[in-house]
């Protein structure tokens, strides 16, 4: 396994932008060209549209959202709208050669259930979360009492979807319960740029895994 070192975006971007995008190259620099990819949650799609122009892969998005659907066929990419449990037992074992599941996995109802059928219907799955354990979350619980607020926690707690907040403990805790093996990874600092190389679930602002089964 290996630790991805990334770049941040050319000056000029916000600190919003820099981090909502960090990840995508990371992910770029995992995924092979020409291969087959789906997104679930994919959103308006910039992620899907970044590794069409990047890697040339063929893509395919799905989102609940109607507008994000929208969004995704403007930008000229394959998106349906639904849930991603039924669309994804319409397919074969191993049709996909890459899953991804970008920013999504915490507002699963069945976070189990989404990521085994996506290692069934793809020959590797690729997780990014926020690490809801790092140090300025738990600082700001301890002392205020309340859910933190940032460029990346944008909504007061009654106005946020429902979440399940997961910490990078728990998630490598859910692999090695599960039986899923953790291929590659990459835990970014607070600034979602600097690799985290010292106690990631205290440390680290964001961590994407490459999982296998």
């Amino acid at each position: 396994m290996t630790n991805v070192r990334t770049s941040s975006k050319a000056g000029g971007d916000t600190r919003l932008v820099e981090k909502r995008t960090v990840d995508m190259q990371i992910i770029g620099d995992w995924v092979e060209p020409n291969t087959r990819v789906l997104d679930l949650g994919c959103g308006a799609g910039a992620l899907l549209d970044y590794l069409v122009q990047t890697k040339q892969v063929s893509a395919t998005g799905v989102d609940l959202e109607f507008g994000n659907i929208t969004a995704c066929v403007r930008r000229g990419l394959s998106a349906y709208q639904g849930d991603m449990m039924e669309f994804m037992r319409a397919f074969p074992d191993k049709h996909f050669d890459r899953v991804i599941c970008s920013r999504t996995v915490h507002e699963l109802d069945d976070p189990t259930a989404v990521i085994l059928e996506a290692l069934r219907v793809g020959r590797s799955l690729t997780v990014g979360f926020v690490n809801h354990g790092f140090w300025k979350n738990r600082l700001n619980m301890l002392f205020l009492g309340r859910k933190i607020r940032n460029e990346v926690y944008l909504t007061e707690w009654f106005e946020s979807r429902p979440a399940n907040p997961v910490t990078i403990a728990d998630f490598e805790h859910f692999c090695v319960a599960k039986g899923i093996a953790i291929t590659r990874w990459a835990h970014l600092a607070g600034n979602w740029r600097d690799p985290c190389r010292t106690a990631p679930n205290l440390f680290a602002g964001y961590a994407l895994y490459d999982l296998a089964r």
